[in-house]
């Protein structure tokens, strides 16, 4: 027999419960798909990730959220968002992938997942942005060098590790790797590392280069990777540079093409921004909603945990005054 619900919310992040715990709050009759773990994408993080944010800007349900450091990383978080689906019990299922979404002619959604089918009225897609890697497009990108995730440092102590970008992620990873012994090159695609950088970690980096200690070549990009170096186009002309990785953290982007499969409209320019009311979060298929860090389209940097929350409050206040 097929499942029923009032409420189908696709992602287990921090967002999508945040859904769930309004829902609950309504008494809806919802169900949370999430096709990893729970925070699935926190749980992905590099393993030393501290947040911008402080904790309590990250608290959902009014739940304290209690932190010695002055901002949290991946570890605590991973502990605050496990305590709270202790605390609410969520009706969640994890590691099921969300394959279709169907609206029917008499205004149900069928849910197909890799392991069952769900019908409901109302969807909301809280996916967040961080499974699909923006490529560099460019020769030799497949290699099993280069990576576009990044864990913890280890396996690249003492190796000539490429890092391409100058966000928090890419900054990051060349300090931490630098510091456990790596000969570390960043390739930056602007003239500046990026203003979003973390503010006590830009001095750091900017001063490691500026001392040589990492390497770094401004107004450059990478045109070839090959198996014992990497070719890059530099204001100056074409360099190749010894290589063991490629660390290629240029960013991710959210699943647009299962959007438009769902019908949700995109801008036609390079954002790609989804089509939904501000007011309540309804995409231009009606019942179905956006939450979090998707609605943003290619602009991930717009919405984050702590200005996003506020999305789960106006969905349930409008699916339940309908």
């Amino acid at each position: 027999m097929t499942e029923q619900f009032d409420l189908i919310i696709v992602g287990g992040g921090p967002i999508g419960l945040a859904c769930a715990i309004e829902a609950q709050k309504k008494n809806l009759h919802y169900l949370i798909i999430e096709k990893g773990a729970i925070v699935n994408s926190i749980f992905n993080y590099p393993l030393y990730m501290t947040f911008f944010s402080t904790a309590e800007r990250l608290e959902i349900g009014n739940i304290p959220f209690n932190c010695l450091a002055p901002k949290p990383g991946r570890q605590e978080a991973l502990e605050y968002y496990r305590n709270i689906h202790r605390y609410f019990n969520f009706n969640i299922r994890l590691f099921e992938k969300v394959n279709e979404i169907k609206k029917t002619s008499d205004s149900v959604f069928e849910v197909t997942t890799d392991k069952k089918f769900y019908k409901a009225k109302n969807i909301i897609i809280a996916t967040g942005f961080y499974d699909i890697p923006i490529t560099m497009n460019v020769k030799g990108e497949e290699m099993p060098k280069v990576r576009h995730y990044y864990k913890e440092a280890h396996e690249y102590a003492f190796r000539k590790v490429l890092v391409v970008g100058a966000n928090n992620s890419s900054v990051d990873a060349a300090l931490e790797c630098w510091r456990k012994g790596a000969d570390v090159t960043m390739v930056i695609r602007k003239n500046e590392i990026n203003s979003r950088v973390k503010y006590w970690v830009k001095p750091d980096i900017e001063n490691r280069i500026e001392e040589g200690s990492i390497k770094a070549y401004f107004e450059s990009n990478i045109t070839e990777i090959r198996d014992t170096e990497v070719e890059i186009e530099t204001p100056d002309g074409k360099v190749a540079i010894e290589n063991d990785f490629v660390l290629a953290l240029t960013g991710y982007k959210p699943d647009l093409n299962f959007l438009e499969k769902v019908g949700i409209q995109l801008s036609d320019d390079e954002l790609k921004i989804p089509s939904y009311n501000p007011e309540t979060m309804e995409t231009n298929v009606k019942g179905l909603f956006l939450a979090g860090v998707v609605c943003g389209g290619m602009q991930t940097h717009k919405w984050f945990i702590e200005n996003s929350r506020i999305h789960a409050s106006l969905i349930m206040d409008y699916i339940t005054s309908k």
